[in-house]
């Protein structure tokens, strides 16, 4: 006798099928990315429409459960297809929406952006550098504002010693100063190594000086020394010469007899420049009293150190007339190197 009452296996089928149609048409109309995921999680997720369909298994009987099952399983696959065509689709969308919204005219002019260059000064300063790191030297540095010890004291400058007037030194309001020369850096590194020492210094130096074709009140220098056992002059002497060579070619140099406090001898070196003799250097055998004041024994060790003007170099380098060009910031002038 029929009851007009639907079967538990016939409600469960028509359930999967009218919630795929359902799904389906949600998913076609989906309008991004976030409203797809959110049907992704509405119907196939741990708590989703096919889960809780599929709740009603338990009052099948055992013989119409695998049929159910594979329906199931079937709207399952077919729910997913859809969900992937329609990502699909739409990061498409996405992807060409943003390709529109940045797209480059690639036949419109550019903007030019002229290439720099180095420097004059910093150009020399790493040729004199490689120069020296080739010889076997150690690069060092030190600090620009400095103590009175290291930047005279040290240097067998005494207080009442008159080469401190030759410096015009830059004081502060502290009593430290602005350093006079790269010698600093020579006594704090022989104070934290022992000989054999061969060490490289570039930096800034600052002087009271009257600025003028040949001057200036800032400066930089690249100081180099040497200590060891049995270093003599002619080791000085052949290494400027090595050193110009390398830099210059083979021009025209002379050492002048000269006075420093720290070195005994001293000498002063030109090289030949637009007709001239241009003064680069000073240079001469460290005084034992420096030697001393760092912990060395003048009687086991000896050494030399020499000072270099960088932008003096420079100038003969490049043939330039007046230092003063080298802080123009001049375009006219900068665009030559």
């Amino acid at each position: 006798m029929t009851t007009g009452m639907t079967s538990p296996q016939t409600s469960l089928e028509e359930q999967l099928t009218t919630l795929q149609e359902t799904a389906i048409a949600a998913i076609a109309t989906a309008s991004d990315l976030d409203s797809l995921e959110q049907l992704r999680v509405n119907y196939l997720g741990k708590k989703g429409q096919v889960s809780k369909v599929l709740g009603g298994m338990g009052k099948l009987a055992p013989e119409d459960r695998p049929r159910i099952g594979t329906l199931a399983n079937t709207v399952k696959d077919t729910l997913q297809a859809q969900l992937d065509e329609r990502k699909a689709s739409l990061q498409s969308a996405q992807i060409e929406a943003q390709l529109s919204a940045e797209t480059l005219d690639v036949t419109m002019p550019g903007v030019y952006r002229p290439q720099g260059h180095i420097h004059p000064i910093n150009s020399i300063i790493d040729q004199i550098t490689e120069i020296f790191v080739g010889l076997g030297y150690t690069v060092a540095g030190g600090p620009e504002i400095e103590t009175d010890y290291y930047n005279f004291e040290a240097l067998n400058f005494l207080p009442d010693h008159p080469a401190r007037d030759m410096q015009d030194t830059l004081y502060l309001p502290n009593g430290d100063l602005m350093r006079t020369h790269t010698s600093n850096v020579q006594i704090r590194y022989m104070k934290e190594h022992e000989p054999p020492c061969r060490v490289l210094a570039t930096g800034r130096c600052y002087r009271r000086d009257t600025v003028d074709a040949t001057h200036a009140a800032v400066f930089h220098q690249i100081e180099f020394f040497a200590v060891d056992k049995g270093i003599t002059f002619t080791d000085l002497r052949g290494t400027i010469r090595a050193f110009i060579d390398e830099l210059f070619g083979e021009i025209p140099i002379r050492f002048r007899p000269s006075f420093f406090p720290f070195t005994e001898p001293s000498a002063e070196v030109d090289v030949e420049w637009n007709g001239r003799w241009l003064e680069v250097l000073g240079c001469g055998m460290i005084d034992p009293n420096v030697l001393a004041a760092v912990g060395y024994d003048p009687d086991v060790y000896s050494g030399f150190a020499a000072g270099l003007g960088v932008e003096r170099l420079a100038m003969v380098q490049h043939e330039i007339d007046d230092i003063r060009r080298l802080y123009s910031s001049d375009l006219r002038f900068l665009r030559q190197f």
